[in-house]
């Protein structure tokens, strides 16, 4: 029912193989878009999704440090994780 089909990737401008199993598991999954990029530009961007820059901060409720994934405002308090809970509890 399926057929190979070459693609090109919109990133790096290289053409892969879309293959008739993964057409089928795309269809399995209800996925309507073929995939846009090869499997090494794929790769490349979950890392650099899962890699992003933290900042340190002092913590305004115990004083210490704090690891956040933003870059910290003077106006605004920085709390670290467990501080942050009792915040929202």
């Amino acid at each position: 029912m399926y057929e190979d089909k070459t693609l090109i990737c919109k990133d790096c401008g290289n053409e892969f193989v879309f293959t008739a199993g993964e057409q089928e598991f795309y269809a399995e999954k209800g996925f309507v878009n073929e995939p846009q990029r090869c499997k090494d530009c794929r790769d490349a961007k979950k890392s650099a999704a899962r890699n992003k820059e933290t900042f340190i901060a002092v913590c305004a409720d115990c004083g210490g440090e704090a690891k956040v994934p933003f870059k910290p405002r003077d106006d605004r308090p920085v709390y670290c994780s467990e501080c942050f809970a009792k915040q929202r509890a």
